[in-house]
């Protein structure tokens, strides 16, 4: 497949308006569960009565507008909807709770939040009234909050009422105030280069940071990641992967929308919703991390459905087992599958490996660079590029590095070098053709299932806990999900913590996912001669603690 190495000066809004115009009638959004169908010109039509509806509330150009939701069909067209209208999609991870709902809105400064009823064991509703519990006494529109001064309006994303929250029917009814004129002028002033999305990455400091991501940058990679799909309107993508993360809302969404591709679109992961999906709408392309697929494939109704239809998709977010990869090409008809590496601060993708690809670089490697991205090794120290071979740090420059971390400019001037360019913190080995092989992380960080976990969080937050003097946190080999959660605890004199003590304190606060599964007691850490912890020891460790962490 030839690449076309031409970068596009679009809007998010006008990569939707382009394939409207030349496909209105090929479906853009699918939801086998609730026989969901829109093809793109009724999908542009809602797309565009939400964002009238929001301009009439009067959301400005710059504003951010969280979401904290699962992949209901109103997460898609309000990502487009607040395009269009200049403002900033603040994406909010599903698993989140109060402590870290409360932290993002104030490190965003966010003005507008959507929310639905809740995801799993959180009520988000009870949790926002927790947080903000003027709502239910000041009018709507006009909210003045002491905790968070520059939230403006709360919206629940469903037809319910509820007190000093808009609903959707509100939001799309107050699209006629806002005239064809108003809307389009409004449209004219937004750039490809603004600041259209901001995803919450944590890092080494132990406090998430708000990644801004430019039209240009994601339209653009979602764009490349398709063209290496062989993407075109007559594909159709099973997305079982949350839209929060990059995985879906740039690499599924943006993928498919820049080629008028379909989105058959899952609200949670279910295995078996998955392969109906495929089936009943000859799905030609899936998405997932390696852990989604293995649960595809061992279940026991597999054979009961058929993958014919399939023909390539995107494995990410951890390494692959070759035996998985095989059968995923062979029994699951996925011959052209791809696998990408990257991270949220570049849009996300950085490489990808090519259709043809043979299934050892498949699995050996993420693929090579996309087009217009520079990827170089380099020497973590020293900053100097290494040869092909040598392992360093994996670093990247082009369109598809981020603006930089919302209010955070020492964090960003630690990311991207006065050259431009970004450090992933992960280690590498590029081969003479450019295929890189990532073989370690520089940070501490941890990847659970796909989620990117990182130790200094979840410690900071322990601290907080009343009989702990010091925490090590360590990721713990994991058959199931290739790491779990491990804490290494010293306690103050006089407590007699338990394990399940530790959990308790965690849960309701954190995120389920990031609350140690192993935990154990020691009196010291293994330390460098400078005083610095040796996490590699305690991870080595963890194997003889934990007899049961393959579990």
């Amino acid at each position: 497949m030839e690449e076309t190495r031409t970068l596009r000066s679009l809007t998010l809004g006008q990569i939707l308006d382009k394939a409207i115009a030349g496909h209105p009638d090929n479906e853009a959004i699918v939801y086998v569960d609730r026989d969901l169908r829109l093809t793109y010109r009724q999908f542009g039509e809602l797309v565009d009565r939400m964002a009238r509806g929001l301009m009439a509330l009067g959301v400005q150009k710059g504003e951010k507008v969280a979401i904290w939701s699962t992949n209901i069909p109103y997460w898609v067209a309000l990502q487009f909807a607040t395009a269009k209208i200049g403002a900033v999609l603040l994406t909010v991870n599903i698993n989140y709770k109060r402590d870290e709902l409360a932290y993002l809105l104030h490190q965003s400064e966010t003005e507008n939040m959507f929310l639905i009823n809740g995801y799993q064991d959180t009520d988000y509703l009870q949790t926002v009234y927790e947080l903000i519990p003027e709502l239910k006494t000041q009018e709507r529109g006009y909210l003045t909050s002491t905790e968070f001064p520059n939230l403006k309006r709360v919206f629940f994303l469903g037809p319910e009422k509820h007190r000093g929250l808009f609903s959707i029917p509100e939001l799309l009814g107050l699209s006629a105030i806002i005239t064809l004129d108003a809307y389009q002028s409004r449209q004219a002033l937004n750039d490809p280069h603004d600041v259209v999305n901001m995803q919450y990455t944590s890092g080494t400091t132990g406090f998430p940071k708000g990644v801004m991501l430019t039209h240009y940058n994601i339209g653009n990679n979602g764009y490349y990641i398709g063209l290496n799909q062989n993407f075109g309107p007559k594909d159709r993508v099973c997305l079982p992967v949350p839209l929060f993360h990059c995985f879906g809302c740039v690499l599924g969404v943006l993928a498919a929308v820049n080629h008028a591709g379909t989105l058959v679109i899952l609200e949670t992961f279910d295995p078996v919703q998955i392969m109906a999906s495929i089936e009943q709408e000859k799905c030609t392309a899936l998405y997932g991390v390696p852990t989604m697929f293995i649960a595809v494939l061992e279940h026991k109704l597999f054979n009961k459905f058929d993958f014919s239809s399939l023909r390539t998709g995107i494995m990410a977010g951890s390494p692959c087992p070759i035996q998985v990869m095989r059968q995923v090409m062979e029994k699951m008809n996925m011959k052209e599958v791809t696998i990408c590496y990257g991270l949220t601060e570049a849009s996300p993708v950085i490489t990808q490996t090519r259709i043809g690809d043979d299934i050892e670089l498949q699995v050996t490697t993420v693929g090579r660079a996309l087009p217009e991205i520079e990827v170089r090794i380099m020497d973590p120290e020293t900053r100097e590029v290494l040869p092909p071979g040598r392992q360093g740090e994996v670093c990247c420059r082009g369109y598809n590095v981020m603006r930089g971390y919302y209010n955070m400019p020492e964090a960003t001037a630690n990311a991207i070098d006065p050259d431009g360019w970004l450090h992933s913190g992960d280690l590498g080995v590029m081969d003479d053709n450019g295929y890189v092989s990532i073989t370690g992380r520089h940070k501490d960080m941890i990847i659970r299932g796909g989620e990117n976990i990182y130790p200094r969080e979840i410690e900071e937050f322990l601290y907080k806990m009343e009989g702990i003097s010091d925490v090590q946190v360590v990721g713990v080999p994991s058959r199931k999900y290739g790491e779990e959660v491990g804490a290494f605890i010293i306690q103050k004199k006089g407590h007699d913590l338990q394990s399940s003590d530790v959990q308790d304190f965690c849960k309701g606060k954190i995120s389920r996912y990031k609350i140690p599964k192993f935990i154990t007691f020691v009196n010291d850490y293994p330390m460098t001669a400078s005083g610095k912890v040796q996490k590699y020891i305690l991870r080595q460790k963890s194997s003889g603690i934990f007899p049961d962490q393959s579990a």
